[in-house]
């Protein structure tokens, strides 16, 4: 089989300060000239408004991976003035907020009507995976080392009235149309290919009581704690590396309130915490730019590094497992992210599921996650005491291995109500890892329909689309996808509109270069694919 190759540089998730949810009631957020202002109707402006600004993505299943470098992020008044969003260029990986939403930066801009806005995007990236023809995994990294201006657009639909204390700002990656590459994914030799990031920006409404990313909420939120507060209820937490283009950007710490209401989990509270901490959560955005912790779990205490992302490959001769390191953070890996994980399971591994969930213990189903039920393409995050150079083939040791919410974009096919639930069957794309890694030999657990997932909707879910629920439509589902003997079944949290399915990519003409691992580390070629091929020796 071919030799594993993989980039070791490194583009750390920067996410500044995001602020808002206890004063959300007092912001004035409309789109056009129409409110917020006297009884006249005339918008009423006086000093600044913090803004709060968002990050999301739209898209399908088809990549994995989808970095920036935002350089910059300005709005543009009715009388050409222009405001900066972004004081300092941030890295961001976006398939991991599709659906949902991160903080990026809070500033405080002059109250007004802004018609316009536009982003400017330093190094971009995009991963793709398929299969060669021996089975074996292919993952390809398309890249560019400064993307053109041209090359970016954004989408502004309304003018956007500013006024009032609080508000906030959608900047969402519609990443359909920010990539053409190979139908084929891989492909040897040179490459042609373009990244075209496009964004729609759009205002936020926020709620005193938010329920989603889209009002105030913040869910999943995985980081280590860098400091702990002198006040006894605060801690700064230091968000994932992503393994993206150099520049190599390292993330701001994003400051943590905790209260009397804040739930702890496999943890005895705030006193429990301590620097160096691994931790998935959920808040509230503050004024201030904090986020108040509603839920606050560690999965493994004495854990010194944790690697989030799809799972690729589980051996079914020895222990071992491959996975994509799309979040990254601990003592090895936030100063040297990995583009992919070689892990192996031991007898005192062990086995979680996300604390986001309440109602998993009332599915009408078996809901269990272990060793010997887990399955290529379910989203995981691995554990482990130190990360071993598998660049000479050992693999860490995983201690915990705890089952993640994902994001799938399917279309229905049928429905049926099974308790309190409405179950919908859902097609995916022959592009989804789920179908694409079903077919590899020598995997532990062959699934008996990889390319269907049965959708499990209940009163917590989360309906944020606006296309029906019904025959024939195309929505994304987010949610803990399980294997329940060789059946898909997800554990839904919210629903969007989908992304329409895509049967080829649209390169453009321009013939990049395509180069090595060994390229991107002496920094040859500044529009690099990188292309890897796993390898499974033992």
């Amino acid at each position: 089989m071919k030799s594993a190759a993989f980039p070791d540089t490194s583009l750390a998730l920067t996410l500044s300060r995001f602020a808002a949810a206890a004063l959300f009631l007092m912001a004035a957020l409309t789109t056009g000239c129409g409110s917020g202002g006297n009884s006249a109707g005339t918008p009423t402006f006086s000093g600044t408004t913090s803004m709060t600004v968002v990050l999301s993505s739209t898209a399908n299943d088809q990549l994995e991976e989808f970095g920036l470098v935002l350089q910059a992020i300005d709005l543009t008044s009715q009388s050409g003035t222009s405001v900066h969003l972004l004081s300092t260029p941030q890295g961001a990986e976006f398939m991991t907020v599709n659906g949902g939403g991160i903080p990026l930066a809070t500033v405080s801009i002059p109250q007004g009507i802004y018609t316009s806005a536009s982003v400017t995007v330093g190094s971009a990236q995009f991963t793709c995976i398929t299969l060669d023809s021996s089975g074996g995994i292919d993952n390809s990294t398309y890249a560019y080392g400064q993307t053109p201006a041209s090359n970016v657009s954004v989408n502004f639909s309304s003018p956007i009235t500013v006024t009032g204390s609080v508000m906030g700002l959608s900047v969402d990656l519609q990443v359909l149309q920010s990539a053409s590459y190979p139908s084929t994914c891989y492909t040897s030799g040179t490459a042609s290919y373009s990244i075209t990031p496009t964004f729609t920006v759009t205002p936020l409404t926020f709620s005193a009581v938010p329920t989603n990313s889209s009002n105030g909420k913040i869910t999943g939120l995985r980081g280590q704690i860098g400091s702990k507060g002198t006040s006894g209820n605060s801690f700064a937490l230091s968000l994932p590396i992503v393994n993206l283009t150099c520049p190599c950007i390292q993330p701001s710490p994003l400051t943590i309130l905790t209260n009397s209401n804040t739930v702890y989990q496999d943890m005895d509270g705030f006193s429990a915490l301590s620097v160096g901490s691994l931790l998935d959560l959920d808040g509230i955005i503050q004024a201030d730019g904090s986020v108040l912790a509603t839920r606050v779990a560690a999965y493994d205490a004495a854990a010194t590094d944790v690697m989030a992302g799809p799972l690729l490959f589980l051996d079914t001769t020895v222990p071992v497992f491959y996975t994509l390191g799309r979040q990254q953070n601990g003592q090895t890996l936030s100063v040297q992210p990995q583009s992919v994980g070689f892990y192996s399971l031991t007898g005192s591994t062990s086995f979680q599921i996300s604390g986001q969930f309440s109602n998993v213990s009332s599915l009408p189903f078996a809901a269990s996650f272990n060793g010997a039920n887990m399955v290529a393409g379910q989203n995981i995050a691995v554990f482990s005491q130190a990360i071993t150079d598998y660049y000479g083939g050992d693999h860490t040791a995983a201690t915990t291995v705890t089952l993640m919410p994902q994001t799938i974009d399917g279309t229905i096919t049928g429905s049926a109500t099974i308790g309190g639930f409405t179950v919908y069957t859902v097609s995916l794309a022959p592009y989804d890892l789920f179908p694409t890694l079903a077919t590899q030999p020598g995997q532990t657990t062959l699934l008996t329909n990889p390319s269907e997932v049965q959708v499990y909707v209940d009163g917590n879910t989360q309906l944020m689309n606006t296309q029906a629920l019904a025959m024939g439509k195309t929505l994304r589902f987010q949610g803990l996808v399980f294997n329940d003997s060789g059946t898909l079944r997800m554990d839904c949290a919210q629903v969007n509109d989908g992304v329409t399915f895509s049967t080829s990519s649209n390169p453009s003409s321009q013939a990049e270069i395509d180069a090595t691992w060994t390229l991107r580390r002496t920094g040859i070629g500044t529009l690099p694919q990188v292309t890897s091929s796993l390898t499974r020796s033992h």
